[in-house]
Order: C-alpha cells, then sequence, then structure tokens
C-alpha cells in the first residue's frame, strides 16, 4: 500500500480530532470549577487525569498495533472514547469528571497508532516530512480544540462540549472504516510477549530513554503554560473567560507551520539539532511570560514561541525513536509517549500548584526548569558520531 497524500492529510486530520479530546477542558477548567463548587488546585486534576490516562492507555493499547489489524483497532478506539467522552458530559461530581477524564486519556490514544502507521508506509527519504505533516494536524487539533471548546463553553456550557466530541468521535470511527485498507499484522507473538518487549526496549535502548525524558520535559513546560493560562486570563488586567482563553489557541496554531520544517531539517541535518534549537525557543517563550505577559501582545508572542518550539521539538525527538527499531515502531513508540504525556501530567499538576502558591512567577519558574532538565539530558549522554545522529 502507498501512502498518497489524500491519505496522509485525513490521517493528519483523523490524529488530531483524536488528540483533541484531551485538550478540551483546559480553557473550561474555571466554568467546571465554578459548576462543581471546586477550587483552581483540585479542578487542575481533571487535566492531570486525562493526561495520565493518555499515558496508562499507551502500554494497553498502542502496542497493539504490532498484534492486532491496525483499522480495527483505530476504529474501536474512536467509538471507546466517545463513550468515555459522554460520561464527562453526565458527571455531576468533581469525581465522576475525573474519573471519566482518565477513560478519555486512556481511549484516546489513536494518533499515536496512526503515526507509527504513517511512517512505515513512508519512503525512508519522506519519513520526517510524512511524520511532520501528521504531526501538524496533531498540534492544531490540540491548539485549536481550546479555541473550540472554549467558544461552546461560553455560549452552551461545558457539557456540550463534550457531547459534541462524543459526536465527531462516531464520525471518524465510521470514515475511516470505510477508507482504511486492510492492513496485515506484522506481528505473531502474544499480547504477554508484547508487553514484555516492551519495558526490554526501555532497557536496551538508552538513546530511547533520553529522547523520550527530553520530550517529556517540553510537554511538561508546554502543558504548565496551557494548564494555568485560563486562571491567567481571568486576573488583572484582562478579565477574561474561556472563550478568550480558547481564542489562544488560534494565536498558537501559528506555531504548527513550524513541523514540516522541522521535518525537513531533521531529513537533512538531524534531529538533534532541531531539538537544541528548540529548546532555546521554548526558554526564550518562558522568558517573555515571566516579563511581559501581563501585556496583551507579549503573551501573544510567547504562546507562539511556545508552541513553535514545543512543535520543532515534538517532530524531531519523534523522528528519533521511531528509526531505532524499525520492526518495533510501535512498542518503541509506546514507551516514548508514555514518558512524554507522563511528562504532561507532571506539568500540569506542578503548573496547576505553582499557581496556586506563586502565581504567574512560579508558572515561569516551573517551566524554566523544565526546559533546563531537558537542556542537561540532552547534553549528559554527549555528542554522537554522524551515523547516528538521529
Amino acid at each position: 500500500m502507498e501512502l498518497s497524500r489524500g491519505l496522509t492529510t485525513i490521517l493528519a486530520i483523523a490524529a488530531g480530532v483524536a488528540v483533541a479530546n484531551i485538550y478540551y477542558n483546559q480553557p473550561m477548567l474555571a466554568d467546571m470549577a465554578a459548576t462543581l463548587h471546586v477550587s483552581p488546585h483540585e479542578i487542575g486534576y481533571v487535566a492531570t487525569a486525562t493526561q495520565l490516562g493518555y499515558a496508562a492507555g499507551m502500554p494497553l493499547f498502542i502496542p497493539l498495533g504490532d498484534f492486532l489489524e491496525r483499522r480495527s483497532l483505530i476504529v474501536l478506539l474512536f467509538l471507546a472514547v466517545a463513550c468515555a467522552l459522554a460520561g464527562a458530559a453526565l458527571s455531576t461530581s468533581l469525581l465522576a469528571l475525573v474519573i471519566t477524564s482518565f477513560l478519555i486519556g486512556a481511549t484516546t490514544v489513536i494518533a499515536q497508532v496512526i503515526i507509527p502507521l504513517a511512517s512505515e508506509l513512508a519512503a525512508p527519504e519522506q519519513q520526517g516530512r510524512i511524520i511532520g505533516t501528521i504531526l501538524s494536524g496533531v498540534l492544531l487539533g490540540i491548539l485549536l480544540a481550546r479555541t473550540l471548546s472554549g467558544f461552546i463553553a461560553a455560549h452552551f456550557g461545558w457539557r456540550a462540549m463534550f457531547w459534541l466530541a462524543a459526536g465527531m468521535s462516531i464520525v471518524f470511527a465510521a470514515l475511516l472504516r470505510m477508507i482504511l485498507p486492510h492492513i496485515p499484522v506484522r506481528s505473531r507473538i502474544t499480547y504477554r510477549e508484547l508487553m514484555h518487549s516492551i519495558w526490554m526496549l526501555l532497557l536496551e535502548l538508552p538513546k530511547l530513554r533520553q529522547v523520550s525524558f527530553v520530550a517529556g520535559m517540553f510537554f511538561a513546560a508546554f502543558s504548565a503554560f496551557w494548564t494555568t493560562l485560563v486562571f491567567l486570563l481571568k486576573t488583572p488586567p484582562y478579565h477574561y473567560g474561556s472563550e478568550a482563553a480558547g481564542l489562544f489557541g488560534l494565536v498558537g496554531a501559528v506555531g504548527a507551520t513550524v513541523a514540516p520544517i522541522s521535518g525537513r531539517l531533521s531529513d537533512q541535518h538531524s534531529p538533534r539539532f532541531v531539538v537544541r534549537i528548540a529548546i532555546g525557543i521554548v526558554l526564550a517563550a518562558f522568558a517573555v511570560f515571566w516579563g511581559l505577559a501581563f501585556q496583551l501582545w507579549g503573551l501573544v508572542i510567547g504562546v507562539i514561541l511556545l508552541d513553535a518550539g514545543a512543535q520543532a521539538a515534538q517532530v524531531a525527538n519523534q523522528s528519533r525513536v521511531l528509526k531505532l527499531k524499525p520492526e518495533a515502531r510501535n512498542r518503541v513508540n509506546t514507551v516514548y509517549m508514555i514518558c512524554y504525556f507522563g511528562g504532561g501530567s507532571v506539568g500540569s499538576l506542578l503548573g496547576s500548584i505553582a499557581w496556586t502558591r506563586f502565581q504567574w512567577t512560579g508558572v515561569c519558574a516551573t517551566g524554566i526548569a523544565f526546559m533546563v532538565l531537558a537542556a542537561i539530558a540532552l547534553i549528559v549522554r554527549g555528542p554522537e558520531p554522524n551515523s547516528a545522529q538521529h
């Protein structure tokens, strides 16, 4: 089967629709807190639970891409997340919302089944570009999810957003069932052997450990900002609501344009080179946030820098790990994404704690600390030979 431009585009959109489910709640956190009568720190558990669910769902479902027929797996996961989203819409307590948010995260790992599939079908010289295209869809899903949910929550309430998302998941389950071909299973090992092999990969591949940690730190910084932005925008001088917080997703969407560029740079130079640049960009973003966040134009510039740096790093890091062991792409990607979203859950939690205790200064310091850890991890392994720069 050949990966055509049209199918690549459809897979990018499907990946974006899937991953958006994790981020609908962020602009709505303040509205949820008001409805459920809980504090900003307590409602932060919703965002944390969603990302923890995503990290937990990866070892359960992504390895099945090496074990089951992938069209059926993708369709079943879309149907499962539709059920979880309906549960969130019906939640009447913080505990129920946290549990259903965890289930949303656990079942919406579809993008991480799609990406290894696209990497497998792409020609070797086009893998960076193909991954960059699909990750553009992922980032647009992340950012536009906030815009959509902010608008829907402001005009129809936060529960309506979850019902809408459930409907979209059902639509894409039907669409992909029709257009994706049957894709043969590559592995004949048992599920137990498959699960064991995931942790063996983590032990056997030091570069996988390093790249996964660096990626987790990037997403921790990213999540610390986006989880707390809605609370910043409710303070002077802004006094904005969920709709305005969501509109910042449109600003951040500018960062999605760097994905194809970073993919080409990864192909032409090295993914490691791109990651070094991305660390500098994200550090610059938090420096802008620290000094200029209470000026609207400063906040806009910081959002563009943050999302551009995070997207460039994600393309480069995922390009590196998917080349490590081609016959086990889904399992390698599982380890990587567990670390990635584990970092995101830590970022959401520490970001909300930093906001509660130290306000915006604490959030900025937290983001910078994550990037310093990423830089140290990248340096510790030292320069790699040219043949191993991926």
